[in-house]
């Protein structure tokens, strides 16, 4: 089938500049994700290449006129992020994606969700007292837990924010921590602490420490414990035990909020088996009020090189699992 060529005419060619990005590089972007060749004339553009590209281009580009148009301001990364899910999904619903807002600080703004699978994981949130959502690095589970975490406590909906990892590294035993484990386990908990820097002035987090409003700790310091009025997230949840991960859910106290987040295939345990992310994924799968989010690679927001990494690893895995 030979190339055909599509006129799309937007409303409001003040936008292309913004969309194309500097020095035209997310036409590029375009042109090379969707194999079309672009030009433009005023408010016309010009597309050429496959049927199915150009359909998808010109949904791309309605969708990213119209949320421009929707006084919500898309930035450059958003755009970026716009142009790979269409290629990868051409129905995929921009509009309802990128218009969800995590309001994280007046100086530092809003987040918004790069796909649909981090949509939903925002929206069961919303909705769930308990949220699991499981999937490799990259895909900003953690992220975007912290981010709702930190909306939740500057809106007053919760009194405390509590910031748990198991510290497998560490040495970190249930119910008993060395006298010397602060310093070992302080470098463990850094990407907790850098999501909150990124989100947050640093002096305000600072602050907020400081005040108890939020508590950043290894897992073994929560036996004992009812967290009420809490946002309370769970980060690398593959490396706590089954004993861990009861311990843990069931602290959970009245008007709170409970997100554990984890990469079953990235587990630290001497027994993978002894995992209770794993556990629980059959266990509670059907328990009213929890809900299950699950991500992959196609969901990896980092380097493009992350997305292929990840998948290049998982081909063994799947061979090995298909001739058991």
């Amino acid at each position: 089938m030979s190339p055909s060529t599509k006129h799309i005419i937007l409303e409001n060619n003040h936008v292309l500049p913004e969309i194309f990005g500097s020095q035209d590089l997310n036409l590029k972007l375009i042109e090379k994700k969707f194999d079309v060749r672009i030009t433009t004339r005023e408010n016309q553009i010009s597309v050429k290449g496959e049927p199915e590209s150009l359909e998808s281009v010109e949904n791309l580009l309605i969708q990213l006129e119209r949320l421009h148009g929707s006084g919500q301001p898309v930035e450059n990364g958003d755009i970026k992020f716009a142009i790979r899910l269409m290629a990868e999904n051409p129905q995929a619903d921009l509009i309802t994606i990128f218009t969800e807002r995590i309001a994280v600080s007046p100086k530092k703004g809003f987040i918004t969700p790069k796909g649909p699978s981090q949509h939903k994981f925002i929206q069961s949130i919303k909705a769930a007292d308990i949220v699991l959502s499981i999937g490799p690095a990259g895909t900003g589970k953690t992220f975007l837990a912290v981010a709702m975490a930190v909306e939740g406590l500057l809106k007053r909906r919760f009194k405390k924010i509590v910031l748990v990892r198991p510290a497998v590294e560490a040495g970190e035993k249930l119910g008993f921590l060395p006298g010397d484990i602060a310093e070992k386990i302080h470098p463990y908990l850094m990407p907790l602490y850098d999501a909150l820097n990124h989100m947050m002035e640093e002096s305000q987090v600072r602050n907020l420490i400081e005040d108890g409003a939020i508590e950043i700790a290894p897992l073994a310091y929560m036996r004992g414990r009812t967290l009420s009025d809490a946002f309370i997230i769970l980060d690398e949840a593959q490396n706590a035990t089954k004993e861990q991960m009861k311990m843990f859910l069931t602290r959970l106290g009245f008007r709170s909020k409970m997100v554990v987040t984890g990469d079953i295939t990235q587990i630290d345990l001497p027994q993978k088996n002894d995992s209770g992310l794993i556990q629980v994924k059959s266990l509670l799968k059907q328990v009213e009020g929890i809900q299950f989010i699950y991500f992959s690679e196609k969901d990896v927001v980092r380097h493009e090189l992350v997305k292929k990494i990840i998948k290049a690893y998982d081909k063994p895995k799947s061979k090995e699992e298909s001739s058991k």
